[in-house]
């Protein structure tokens, strides 16, 4: 298979320079290097400075004089602006001396396969490390259960041997675990079917809290009631607990999901990539989404995978085209639409028992509803959280002798998701349920809309031909473009966010999603489930796959007559979802669940209509 990539467009291999620059002969100071004795005096003048009053202010002003060829071990690429980030975080710094400085821009590679886009890589403060092995509580007289690597064997009233773990409800922030089912069973490929063609569109692993959130201002109530604050009984933990979470990025369970999802996409898919190409794949700037792609195509490839894979980074801005991202572009779509109404009908009334609970358990506060549910969602971010600070490069720790005060921070394993009963953990995920039906599935008008642009990027692969115009959010500028949208791959690897998978399913029509969630009474179980469809590292594969014959809708073998054919397949979470209960012309029938090729294409010639993307996302008053 021949590769139309540009050659220049080499993901993270080293850019060479011309000629005609020249970078300074001094070594970058790496770990383990020797300084040489202006180096020494380099590092020595600031600490003189500093002694005066060692703040944060002189720490970082003496980083930037005295090691500005490298932060905390890490090289900077000439290429590569510096942005502001939490103490601790790796980043670049220009040296105070234009000539010490490999300040000019030497790299040819283009903005979209930049994969260190600055400003647009959003909030990645991060919080402090854990130290589960010292800060855990444990039942002696309980079976011990390792840890593996979170701790999710918690003790929770109402919880029967055979019901699902807590961590398996958990809706958006539910850690990855494969789907349960929608439906149908799964079924082997016939003998002579083969799998040709794979789109796979992954969201994040698991994260900090997004800027904002509610346990983030749980927090800060907490915080502005010092020396006020009191509680007792189940609660009494609390009078030395402080929120210490970073924002956004991914923490080591997240890199974990998407490492182990790249791993299992590589046994099952890796025959369709050719080693005698390098393919595009395609995620946003977003700091948790590169980082996510990055450590699935570790997953999948290896260490080396940019030999494999170009990453192409889309910036993911307001107003900004971007299917991986739909909703920016999508002004009438928004967080706070029918769904976050229907959510704190639901909580107001899931949560009246444990808020009168805590509230008997603590004095010098007012605790409301909107704190029980804080706290309850700080389970599923407490268990997950927790990544380690960068160091500190070594001429910082030996001349200004740093030292680092053991941490006291309960991350992998959280003392919240013990206050709750059973019920009220089905109650927690039944929320997100309702959540993001209505803002951004059927229950929203802008649901399909948001999707749409995905939809249609999808069909044109399918197809093979580029989009040189689109009345939705996708990019034409680089979709008509076969460098940044090829269409000779037969691997495609594409990374977003929650919100936006669920309208991409929308968008393709799936109504088999589509149902009417009361407000005030749980339905049992029901097809729109957030933590069945987009927990942490959710992944839609979609399959071609092509048969020698037509294959019959009961799977009892080959028709007798017919050609050559090809079905699509729909994965959500390693389980088919069954395209024929959403579009009758795909046959309902199929026990499959697959749906043929050609039908599939006409089916979705509609779905740009039914979401009509210009009317509910900019019309005034559309969307609401």
């Amino acid at each position: 298979m021949g590769s139309t990539i540009n050659p220049q467009a080499r993901g993270y291999e080293t850019v060479s320079l011309s000629e005609k620059e020249e970078l300074p002969s001094r070594p970058l100071l790496a770990h383990g290097t020797q300084l040489n004795p202006a180096q020494r005096l380099k590092c020595k003048l600031p600490v003189l400075l500093a002694s005066c009053a060692v703040s944060l202010a002189v720490f970082f002003a003496f980083n930037m004089l005295a090691c500005n060829d490298t932060l905390f071990g890490i090289k900077p690429r000439p290429s590569e602006p510096s942005t502001t980030q939490a103490p601790f975080q790796a980043r670049d710094y220009q040296s105070s001396s234009q000539e010490d400085c490999p300040c000019k821009p030497t790299s040819t590679v283009p903005d979209y396969f930049n994969t260190s886009p600055g400003p647009w890589v959003g909030k990645t403060a991060t919080g402090k490390a854990p130290f589960m092995a010292q800060t855990r509580t444990l039942d002696h007289a309980a079976t011990y259960v390792p840890n593996a690597p979170l701790q999710t064997q918690v003790p929770v009233q109402g919880w029967q041997p055979g019901n699902l773990s807590i961590f398996d409800m958990m809706g958006f922030l539910t850690p990855y675990t494969p789907s349960t089912g929608f439906g149908v069973d799964e079924w082997p490929l016939p003998e002579g079917a083969e799998i040709i063609w794979l789109q796979m569109v992954s969201r994040h692993g698991s994260r900090y809290p997004t800027g904002g959130s509610n346990v983030e201002s749980f927090g800060a109530r907490l915080a502005n009631a010092t020396g006020k604050f009191n509680a007792t009984g189940e609660l009494e933990f609390m009078n030395n607990w402080k929120y210490q979470m970073g924002t956004e990025i991914l923490v080591p369970r997240g890199r974990q999901e998407l490492f182990d999802s790249g791993v299992l996409h590589a046994y099952m898919y890796s025959s369709l990539y050719d080693p005698e190409t390098k393919i595009i794949a395609r995620t946003t700037t977003q700091d948790r989404m590169m980082k996510s792609a990055e450590n699935f195509l570790a997953g999948m490839f290896g260490l080396e995978w940019t030999h494999n894979v170009t990453l192409e980074v889309i910036i993911e801005g307001y107003r900004l085209n971007n299917s991986l991202a739909g909703y920016m572009n999508c002004p009438n779509g928004t967080e706070d639409g029918p769904g976050s109404v229907a959510r704190d009908i639901w909580v107001g009334s899931y949560l009246k028992d444990a808020t009168e609970r805590f509230s008997k358990l603590v004095t010098g506060y007012n605790w409301t509803v909107d704190d029980t549910y804080a706290a309850q969602t700080l389970c599923a971010y407490d268990t997950v959280s927790g990544i380690l600070p960068s160091i500190p490069p070594p001429c910082l720790v030996s001349h200004l002798k740093l030292t680092f005060p053991p941490l006291k921070v309960a991350n992998g394993y959280s003392r919240f998701c013990s206050l709750f009963t059973y019920e009220e953990w089905i109650g927690f995920g039944y929320s997100h349920d309702l959540q993001f039906y209505g803002n951004s599935a059927f229950g929203s008008e802008t649901g399909r809309a948001v999707g749409i642009g995905f939809q249609q990027e999808v069909l044109a692969r399918l197809q093979n031909h580029t989009i040189a115009y689109s009345e939705t959010q996708l990019n034409t500028t680089l979709d008509n473009n076969t460098v940044t949208f090829p269409l000779n791959q037969s691997l495609y690897l594409d990374f977003s966010h929650d919100t936006n998978i669920i309208s991409i399913l929308t968008a393709f029509g799936l109504t088999q999603f589509e149902q009417d969630l009361p407000t005030d009474v749980y339905p049992g179980d029901h097809n729109f489930t957030v933590s069945h469809i987009t927990p942490f590292g959710a992944r839609l594969d979609i399959e071609i796959i092509k048969t020698p014959k037509p294959v019959k809708a009961d799977r009892s073998g080959y028709e007798d007559q017919g050609e050559e054919t090809k079905y699509v397949h729909f994965v959500l979470n390693q389980r088919t979802v069954p395209l024929g209960w959403s579009h009758p012309e795909c046959d309902a029938e199929r026990v499959d669940g697959w749906c043929e090729f050609e039908t599939f294409l006409k089916v979705q010639e509609k779905m740009p209509g039914l979401a009509k993307y210009t009317e509910v996302c900019f019309t005034k008053g559309g969307g609401a």
